[in-house]
């Protein structure tokens, strides 16, 4: 999804017939903020410049794993030759969005967006409106029958070919308590030949990792932020293939230019990626 203008922007920010409450935050809202978006409300930017002064690195987070997301798609468009996306979670419109970059590729790729928050559904609809290939639809990712079952998704992805199942930035959101059998379900629905591509807040031991999770839950909805161990994280790819280089630092999965492991910055060790195949 590209941006809106200012001057579309001014006169329908906030979009009118939206009963929603403003002043609490929302996930795609305060993720928006730290990329430096226009799509938040003081609310949100509140709790991003509070997580900004108690987690070194976080702004630097975002972006990291927004340029991962850039790196993914277009290794799936292009090498992998995937013409059908499934975003979960995908947050509110900000540059190089899953369908900028695969369509760079194949302009005939699909991509159905799916988030929680109605704004998104709102902004996406109307920047889309001339893009047959792209939808915008609200849902809960953690309702995977629901979300496959979507006459809009359903409508637009063939689950009968490939297809790229994004959790890009998602998968931490998911409560211990119910990650493994959401995920699962997803992985089922794939056709041989697709693709799983993750990233998650990660713990390996640094107290930044478990304080981001931490203010997630408090501040944004209870049981929604959860740091997970690298060998958590690629549990649940299941039986799926990994690709190289498995389950790392955002800024070490398939680098544009050189990175060296040892001189992460502490933005780039809160989260981690990984990507796999469906195979047989």
């Amino acid at each position: 999804m590209s941006r809106m203008s200012d001057e579309q922007q001014d006169s329908e920010w906030p979009p009118p017939g939206l009963d929603l409450d403003f002043s609490k935050p929302t996930i795609a809202r305060a993720y928006d903020a730290l990329l430096g978006g226009k799509d938040n409300f003081a609310a949100d930017r509140a709790l991003a410049e509070f997580a900004c002064e108690h987690i070194p690195g976080l702004k630097e987070s975002a972006e990291e794993n927004r340029k991962v997301l850039v790196r993914g798609v277009r290794y799936l468009a292009g090498e992998a030759g995937i013409d059908q996306f499934l975003d979960l979670g995908s947050g509110l419109p900000t540059v190089q969005n899953t369908h900028e970059v695969a369509q760079a590729s194949n302009p005939e790729a699909r991509v159905a967006y799916l988030d929680v928050d109605p704004l998104v559904l709102v902004h996406g609809r109307a920047i889309l409106a001339e893009n047959d290939n792209t939808t915008v639809v609200t849902g809960d990712a953690r309702e995977p029958e629901a979300v496959l079952g979507d006459p809009d998704v359903t409508g637009l992805l063939d689950f009968e070919r490939p297809v790229a199942l994004m959790l890009v930035g998602m998968l931490h959101y998911l409560s211990p308590d119910i990650a493994d059998a959401v995920v699962s379900a997803y992985r089922a629905a794939l056709a041989p030949g697709s693709y799983l591509f993750m990233t998650s807040l990660v713990d390996t031991g640094l107290p930044a990792q478990q304080e981001l999770a931490r203010i997630t839950r408090e501040n944004v909805a209870e049981q929604a932020g959860w740091a997970r161990t690298p060998s958590e994280i690629e549990h649940h790819f299941g039986d799926f293939a990994l690709l190289d280089p498995g389950v790392v630092y955002t800024a070490l999965w398939r680098p544009d230019g050189p990175v060296h492991a040892g001189n992460l910055t502490a933005g780039e060790q809160l989260g981690m990626a990984g990507m796999a195949r469906k195979n047989g």
